[in-house]
């Protein structure tokens, strides 16, 4: 039996502490493969070096009326209405990303239909945040891989 490593005691990140709040917020999946490349995207694509992250299997997908995410949904609803009034959230960025287990195992659904959901899920969570955050700047993206790399096409919402 293999023994596990001794976690690290200490740890001084090199990064300095910016207090300075960009006023958005980014929904998508919490998929680790995924993850530096909407760190990349949002960072660089969209110019929002530091954003407030929410993230859970099917990042905006909780926010589109499925019934096999209404715990989800109410939880970041919670967690979206206190971001908004404490951190004065002037824009949403909701990311969907190819090849997602949240549809493709929770929502049992296959290729080419789970794109479209995926889709039409990013304008139901788009009107449902602007329903309930009054938000306007809402903006959508489905992530798709391309030759080895994650492409970011815009949603019309």
């Amino acid at each position: 039996m293999k023994t596990a490593e001794k976690p690290m005691s200490t740890y001084n990140c090199p990064l300095r502490y910016d207090a300075s709040r960009m006023h958005a917020a980014a929904i998508y999946c919490s998929d680790g493969r995924v993850g530096e490349h909407f760190d990349d995207f949002l960072h660089n694509g969209l110019s929002l070096p530091r954003y407030d992250r929410v993230c859970l299997p099917g990042g905006p997908a909780c926010l589109a009326g499925h019934p096999q995410a209404h715990l989800e949904e109410k939880g970041v609803l919670d967690e979206l209405k206190f971001l908004v009034e404490v951190h004065r959230l002037k824009r949403i960025v909701l990311i969907a990303h190819q090849g997602c287990a949240f549809y493709a195992a929770r929502l049992e659904l296959k290729e080419p239909r789970l794109e479209l959901v995926q889709r039409a899920d990013l304008v139901r969570a788009a009107a449902f945040v602007h329903r309930v955050t009054g938000l306007d700047a809402i903006d959508a993206y489905f992530a798709r891989l391309a030759d080895g790399r994650m492409t970011f096409e815009s949603v019309p919402v």
